[in-house]
C-alpha cells in the first residue's frame, strides 16, 4: 500500500498507468502512486471522454474519489508506446501514450490511445487536460443506450 492506494492497483506503483506517466514525468514530478503525483489542487480537464464523465474536476481527493473504482470496470494489464514532448521553461509536459486490458464486466480488449497535456509546478502536478478515444471504452464496455 502505498500513500493514496493499493500497490496492484491500476493507478498504484505497481500499476502500468502509474508507470508510463511516472515515466513520462520524470525528472518533473514526484510521488510513490499516481494520486501522490498530483498537487492538493490539482485541476483536471477531460476534454474527449465519454458521456457522463465529468468535465472539470478539481483537487487530488476529488481525483481518488472518481477513479476509486476504476478497477472493477476497466482491468489494465500494459501501457506503451509513450512519446514525450516537453516544454521546460513552461514546466508542461505533453504525453501520448496507450493502455491495454479488458473490461471487468464483458472481458472484451481495451485499447485506448491518450493525450495528456500535464502541467507541473513545485514536482507535483497541478494541471492535467485529458483526450480519450471514447470508442474505444465503447467498444470494451458496450455501448451506451441511445433509447434514453
Amino acid at each position: 500500500m502505498t500513500k493514496y492506494t493499493n500497490d496492484s492497483s491500476n493507478f498504484g506503483a505497481d500499476g502500468p498507468f502509474f508507470r508510463i506517466i511516472r515515466e513520462g514525468l520524470k525528472g518533473l514530478a514526484e510521488g510513490d502512486d499516481y494520486f501522490d503525483l498530483l498537487a492538493d489542487d490539482v485541476i483536471f480537464e477531460y476534454v474527449i471522454s465519454v458521456p457522463g464523465y465529468p468535465k472539470h474536476v478539481q483537487g487530488r481527493q476529488s481525483i481518488i474519489d472518481l477513479y476509486s473504482g476504476y478497477d472493477d470496470y476497466l482491468r489494465v494489464h500494459s501501457a506503451d508506446n509513450l512519446r514525450i514532448y516537453r516544454d521546460a521553461e513552461a514546466s508542461i509536459v505533453v504525453l501520448e501514450y496507450e493502455v491495454h486490458g479488458e473490461s471487468v464486466q464483458t472481458g472484451r480488449p481495451y485499447n485506448n490511445h491518450f493525450v495528456s497535456i500535464i502541467t507541473v509546478a513545485s514536482t507535483k502536478v497541478v494541471h492535467w487536460r485529458d483526450y480519450l478515444d471514447p470508442i474505444a471504452v465503447f467498444e470494451a464496455t458496450g455501448w451506451p443506450d441511445r433509447s434514453t
